[in-house]
């Protein structure tokens, strides 16, 4: 629902927003016979005009005329920050007119005693020795085999060349390339039809491209890859020795019996915690579809906002700007943001029904229980309590976040 508020700022509360934009702008201005930014107010506004000093006045206006309208109308929840039209601006006043976005609201279901069931957390031998695999991996010895044939799991290093009509097609050559045989790093059959070739042996395959190749010009096309061995190598596991033991360094694990436990601990604690948050997930997304409500497209279009700053961020501690992520992946920040909607409406639809929740119970959250969330807080994030909270928002956000997390504790109880 929109509302729309007209609100004023007139006397000495927009006198002194005028002053304040006076005293910035005269900052950087430069006369004849005054030193920058020591020109008299008299003589600034004969050269310049009051009206140079509107936008900034009315920039340090708006925060005082919206904690007003908030002040005055205890009630109203705004779902996104406001819009604004000014509606008059002169010397003796600021009239505005703020648009309110307003949250919708929510009519609960059945958000309690759900049924819902976690995961049975189980791991296979299957997953140790894969785990295993992974670990001995990063020890593993390549040799070079002087003789024999290409085998599975063998390192070749070959020259290959495709061909589409017998015309050679772009991105299908290359030069002793490596390649592991079982990788399945390329189309079906070229791996396969390596495996028994010698040192020096040339040969061409005769393949078929997958229907849902990338490649509209080769998806499901027959080709013949011409492919010649350079090198075949070996790739020899570790054993499970004193050495690769010390190797590996991890504390209190010498043996390949706690090494197993030690992997199979941690296959568990990762299944738990996806299992934690999957089970969380359905609670939360039953309750919603139990709820009546419909999230106002601002909400959505904020959250979308939000998300695309955080993967901007994520980009760029990658060393790649957005603009140049987006011209790599041959796609406009609209369209990226088009793919983050459905994932901010579940967002934006969980925080409204969560809302709802802790209205509805009444969550009481005592000082003292404010208090040690705060530490606890703080202490996580290695800051000293005043700074957190100065980050954070104070404590009006921490107290939203506890009663949001005793919320999430109740649906999913």
């Amino acid at each position: 629902m929109r509302k729309e508020f007209e609100v004023k700022l007139d006397g000495t509360e927009w006198e002194k927003c005028l002053d304040d934009a006076f005293k910035n702008k005269i900052k950087d201005v430069k006369m004849d016979g005054f030193r920058k930014g020591l020109v008299p107010k008299d003589i600034y506004l004969k050269k310049f005009g009051i009206e140079s000093l509107f936008m900034d006045a009315a920039d340090a206006a708006l925060p005082i005329l919206y904690g007003n309208l908030m002040d005055e109308n205890k009630d109203l929840e705004p779902a996104v920050m406001p819009t604004v039209d000014i509606k008059n601006i002169s010397e003796k006043e600021i009239v505005v007119t703020f648009t309110v976005v307003t949250k919708p609201e929510v009519k609960l279901g059945k958000y309690k005693d759900l049924k819902i069931k976690k995961a049975n957390i189980e791991v296979s031998e299957e997953e140790i020795e894969h785990e295993l695999g992974h670990l001995k991996e990063q020890f593993i010895e390549i040799k070079e085999k002087e003789d024999g044939t290409v085998e599975e799991g063998n390192e070749v290093r070959i020259d290959f060349e495709g061909f589409k009509d017998n015309v050679p097609f772009e991105g299908g050559k290359s030069e002793n390339y490596r390649l592991v045989i079982g990788s399945h790093s390329f189309i079906p059959g070229f791996e396969e039809g390596i495996i028994g070739m010698k040192v020096g042996e040339e040969k061409e395959l005769n393949l078929k491209f997958p229907e849902d190749y990338h490649a509209e010009d080769l998806k499901g096309k027959d080709v013949v890859f011409k492919v010649k061995v350079n090198q075949i190598s070996e790739r020899v596991y570790p054993e499970m020795s004193d050495d690769f033991f010390k190797d590996l360094a991890i504390p209190e694990v010498d043996n390949e019996e706690k090494l197993r436990d030690f992997i199979k601990n941690n296959i568990k604690t990762h299944k738990e915690t996806n299992a934690e948050s999957e089970y969380v997930e359905k609670c939360l997304e039953t309750a919603t579809k139990n709820a009546t409500f419909k999230v106002p497209e601002e909400m959505i279009m904020e959250e979308i906002n939000r998300m695309y700053n955080e993967f901007s961020e994520q980009v760029k501690l990658q060393g790649i700007d957005i603009k140049q992520y987006l011209e790599m992946i041959k796609m406009d920040e609209n369209k990226l943001k088009e793919n983050f909607k459905e994932e901010a409406t579940k967002r934006v639809s969980y925080r409204l029904v969560i809302e709802a929740v802790v209205k509805a119970e009444k969550f009481d959250v005592s000082a003292e229980e404010l208090d040690k969330h705060i530490k606890d807080l703080a202490k996580r994030y290695g800051k000293e309590e005043s700074e957190f909270l100065t980050q954070v928002g104070g404590r009006d956000f921490v107290k939203y976040d506890l009663e949001f997390k005793k919320a999430i504790e109740l649906i999913t109880k």
